[in-house]
């Protein structure tokens, strides 16, 4: 799917998820709503397949609201796993991370 993303949104996204400190996770719903479009975590995640290498972006660092990573074993849950836990991310036995502990909160 290709999104029609708003320069003024894209870069807004870009700065929020580069604002995401070592050791914290934030949602593609949160980096929407702080970008100005509460609607749009699509694009949010659309953002971060199409541009982390390009614009240098802690990927890592955005998981789905329910503290979870995305992405699907074999497809890249391994190494966002193990990134977020070399930052001292801690997971759960459902492999949900804490918000109370581990969520951006600017």
């Amino acid at each position: 799917m290709r999104y029609n993303i708003e320069k003024g949104f894209y870069d807004r996204v870009v700065k929020s998820i580069r604002s995401i400190p070592l050791g914290k996770v934030a949602t593609y719903g949160q980096i929407a709503n702080y970008a100005g479009n509460p609607r749009a975590a699509r694009e949010v995640a659309y953002i971060l397949h199409s541009s982390s290498d390009k614009e240098n972006l802690p990927w890592q660092r955005v998981i789905n609201s329910k503290g979870q990573i995305s992405m699907k074993p074999g497809h890249g849950y391994e190494l966002q796993k193990k990134m977020l836990e070399d930052e001292g991310i801690v997971f759960d036995e459902g492999d949900r991370v804490d918000f109370k502990r581990f969520l951006w909160q600017p």
